[in-house]
């Protein structure tokens, strides 16, 4: 079985030793280590250190893309490797690199799909005050949203299995991490999560510029992912919500007909026939949207399927 570590990377010379110096020489159930470094456009020297470490694959983005795009270009190249098993931890060695084994281990034992290291929530002492309550309240919300318990949604230390990552297709350019908890709520993938420590603090994220930002970018990301891959859900439920408000005064209306007061409330009678009418619509809507989704998954298990024979041809190829 092989596993390959991908490590997205933007000016991480200085970090970059500790993360490839950590990570465990042998795995059991692990016949092949190898590594990948994704360089999102350092001006740094880490390429040269890369090599200097005697990384294995080295990925050159073409320009500055960004976590999520880069995160998808190592993922697709793993792949492409050959990789049964793929780790992604960070350049800025916040997670630690031993405790890799701990990440691959419900993978090898069949147990999981995708494992996402936790990183302590409120016990972590590397983390703010504000940034602990940000992970453990925001993680509760997305797996509420998702139908998964994970106690750190956003951690980037994570294994993902040979058949989940063909699977995945990252679109957002924002954040990997809660794109891959809707697909994989989606596609009921089994997601597990692990304790894990943290390393300290080596620089500012690049990700978290300021707070609102940062939550604005999550909350919309979870939006626009969640009515990609659960239109019905997200346009079903608004649809219903517009739909009861505007029965309310219908029901009003009717009632006070009925008792013999039925002259009045006509303004508000339009507005509730015009609620009931885009709350219908925003359900069709949904309806519609749903139906392109399940065709978008046949394309998906098309592109698997692609994928497995790929493979297969590959592993004839080889033992010509």
């Amino acid at each position: 079985m092989k596993l390959i570590i991908q490590i997205p990377c933007l000016n991480e010379e200085k970090t970059l030793e500790s993360v490839i110096s950590g990570i465990p020489k042998k795995i059991k159930g692990i016949s092949k280590i190898e590594t990948l470094i994704i360089d999102d456009g350092s001006t740094d020297k880490t390429i040269e250190k890369a090599k200097e470490l005697g990384v294995n694959h080295i990925l050159k983005n073409p320009r500055n893309l960004g976590l999520a795009r880069t995160f998808s270009r190592g993922m697709d190249e793993c792949l492409r490797l050959g990789a049964d098993i793929i780790v992604n931890t960070d350049g800025d060695n916040q997670y630690p690199s031993p405790d890799i084994d701990k990440l691959v281990a419900p993978i090898i034992e069949g147990e999981a799909d995708i494992v996402i290291g936790n990183r302590g929530g409120m016990d972590n002492p590397h983390f703010s005050y504000f940034k602990k309550n940000l992970q453990v309240f925001g993680s509760k919300a997305i797996s509420t949203l998702v139908g998964l318990d994970i106690p750190d949604a956003v951690s980037g230390f994570r294994a993902i299995s040979k058949s989940a990552a063909q699977e995945l297709h990252i679109l957002t350019n924002f954040s990997y991490t809660i794109e891959m908890l809707v697909q994989a709520g989606a596609r009921k993938l089994r997601v597990k999560s692990i304790d894990i420590k943290t390393n300290e603090h080596t620089r500012e994220s690049r990700l978290f510029k300021s707070v609102p930002y940062f939550i604005k970018m999550s909350v919309t990301t979870l939006f626009r992912v969640q009515t990609m891959y659960r239109p019905l859900h997200v346009f079903g439920l608004t649809g219903a919500c517009l739909c009861i408000v505007g029965s309310i005064p219908i029901i009003r209306f009717i009632f006070d007909y009925l008792m013999g007061d039925g002259s009045g409330h006509i303004q508000s009678l339009v507005l509730a026939g015009a609620l009931v009418m885009l709350g219908c619509l925003t359900i069709s809507m949904g309806i519609l949207a749903d139906i392109i989704a399940f065709n978008r998954k046949l394309s998906e298990r098309i592109l698997k399927r692609l994928a497995i024979i790929e493979d297969e041809i590959k592993s004839l190829n080889h033992k010509k």
